[in-house]
């Protein structure tokens, strides 16, 4: 007989399982959690966030760059649905994140019962949190542990990964169990993905009757076990790709790679898949986002294979006619680069060097340069998370990304507030420099993480543009409601303060800048192993351009080039 404390068990199996950093918040109904991570604080580290949202990102940042699972810890209750939005977060862009939340004692418990609630913070978190989590279970008596935390790992780490979430009584957390009698989990056998063999033989077919294919790659080749196996196949394969957003960052500087498609994309990615006559889609959504609404009029002129683990998304058709596969991204390029490619397609390529050379340069306004000329001056060791708005769009179509370097972003459910903990999150998954791009809205969603940064004094850089609005709802209002700038500008009762003097008041190394010309400056304050804020004041009315009008063709973004080009453009 073993005997062991509840939260000692889970905590030394988050050890086994190679996690070695943990972030959250404590509290009552947490202290036993807490007081076992101090018990291996050797092993692992449990770091304190000053919100429990900031708490999941920074959970996700570290699973992203690390490969283990995310954990984040907190208080039922209040604490409990403040970790929703990072749930959220890592439930859309397919993160693996484990979610421990105390509760009160089960005798204190209203379950099954007719009342609201019978202790205080109470509140059962699990309907909240169903739709959002791969599993998630209250965890009623001390030895149901060993099976409920074997389910929501295995939940969490395999197929199309996402969080899970463990709600853990108080009397629950302290109680001791015999570790060597508790009942573990079995996982269903698991089907194997058979489907290599019907989808090299497609892929092989259509790829001989094909003059111009194109490759679009998503978030499901951004997992670091995939990184090889796709260098290899796009070296093999010798063709035009194309990427989500969320993926922008999986070929950095890669001369067959024309930039992400979509609303907000690159002009070249946008034509280039609407000239393709063959679309090989791995590991992306293809949302609406990315194809526009009329899902049926992207690469109109195209045949489609789509490869995604997830089922879900192959019956969510953009041409009745497509193939769907469902496989893990690595082996469906692994199966790739054993196809025999026999075509010459240097023509098709020579066409896409022309869309590039004709549609680059056109829509670099300020904060465009700015991001250009601010991306030459990170290491390209650095790993780079961005908030959501304008901001992110900037970063995807101008950040000049060097080998090495990886880009977080908050892709499906689109967070506020997310650039800076998951960089706080990066750092502690890699050990190196992490640098958070957000407006001045988003970063005071979560700006209370600066204590954190100070507290540890860990290499985060945070630049943020400061257009004193919210920029991108603010050109909405501009396009559909007249100008009319309601809660989106000074007037209409948004305002920001002076982020250098909010780092300063953390101890914290801080620089404006306020012309394109003085943006050298930030490179001193980039190199350096201290935190630093860099605040870029944009005075101008900012835009996301190019940007697509609802119902028009992807490749017919706004401002609308010249016509004449247009159309030679379609000619090619």
């Amino acid at each position: 007989m073993r005997m062991m404390k509840v939260t000692d068990y889970i905590i030394e199996f988050l050890i086994e399982k190679g996690c070695t950093q943990a972030f959250g918040y404590p509290g009552g109904s947490a202290a036993n959690l807490v007081h076992s991570f101090y018990k291996y604080r050797e092993k692992i580290s449990a770091h304190v966030a000053y919100h429990e949202q900031a708490a999941a990102f920074e959970a996700c940042g570290y699973a992203q760059i690390s490969g283990c699972i995310g954990v984040a810890y907190s208080i039922g209750g209040p604490g409990a649905t403040n970790l929703v939005t990072g749930i959220g977060h890592a439930f859309f862009d397919s993160i693996p994140l484990l979610c421990l939340t105390g509760n009160v004692n089960t005798y204190e418990s209203c379950r099954n019962m007719h009342v609201r609630q019978r202790a205080f913070q109470e509140c059962d978190i699990l309907p909240v949190v169903k739709s959002l989590t791969k599993y998630c279970a209250y965890v009623e008596k001390a030895e149901e542990i060993r099976y409920h935390l074997e389910r929501a790992y295995e939940c969490a780490m395999s197929g199309r990964k996402g969080p899970v979430l463990l709600d853990l009584p108080m009397d629950v957390t302290k109680a001791e169990i015999d570790v060597d009698n508790l009942v573990g989990f079995t996982p269903e056998k698991i089907v194997a993905l058979t489907e290599e063999n019907s989808f090299g033989k497609i892929f092989h077919e259509l790829l001989a009757e094909s003059k111009r294919p194109c490759l679009v790659l998503g978030n499901g080749v951004k997992d670091i076990s995939v990184k090889d196996v796709l260098e290899k196949a796009v070296k093999h394969l010798n063709l035009p790709c194309v990427t989500s957003m969320i993926a922008f960052d999986v070929l950095p500087g890669h001369p067959l790679c024309y930039g992400f498609l979509g609303a907000s994309g690159s002009r070249s990615a946008n034509f280039i898949a609407a000239k393709s006559d063959l679309i090989i889609a791995i590991g992306s959504r293809l949302d609406i986002r990315q194809v526009g609404v009329a899902r049926h009029k992207f690469a109109p002129d195209a045949k489609i294979i789509r490869v995604d683990i997830d089922k879900g998304e192959l019956e969510y058709k953009l041409h009745d006619d497509e193939y769907g596969f469902c496989l893990d991204a690595k082996q469906a390029l692994a199966v790739i680069c054993d196809v025999d490619i026999k075509s010459d397609y240097s023509g098709w390529r020579e066409v896409c060097e022309i869309i590039r050379h004709k549609t680059q340069g056109l829509d670099m306004r300020a904060p465009n340069v700015y991001m250009k000329k601010i991306s030459k001056y990170i290491p390209s060791y650095a790993v780079i998370t961005t908030d959501v708005g304008q901001n992110q769009v900037w970063t995807a179509q101008c950040f000049e990304l060097k080998k090495g370097q990886r880009v977080l972003f908050s892709g499906g459910f689109g967070a506020m507030g997310h650039a800076l903990p998951a960089a706080i999150g990066a750092y502690y998954g890699g050990k190196k420099v992490a640098v958070a791009i957000a407006g001045d809205g988003g970063l005071q969603m979560n700006i209370q993480e600066l204590q954190f940064i100070a507290r540890e004094q860990i290499p985060i850089k945070i630049i943020v543009f400061n257009n004193h609005a919210l920029g991108m709802i603010r050109h909405f209002q501009e396009v559909w409601f007249d100008g009319i700038y309601y809660q989106t500008k000074p007037e209409g009762g948004f305002s920001s303060p002076s982020f250098c003097k909010i780092a300063n008041a953390y101890g914290i190394d801080s620089i404006e800048i306020h012309s394109i010309d003085n943006a050298v400056k930030a490179k001193e304050f980039l190199s350096s192993s201290k935190p630093a804020l860099i605040e870029i004041q944009i005075d101008e009315d900012t835009y996301e351009y190019p940007k697509l009008r609802f119902g028009s063709p992807n490749q017919d973004q706004e401002p609308l080039i010249d016509r004449n080009l247009y159309r030679d453009l379609m000619e090619l």
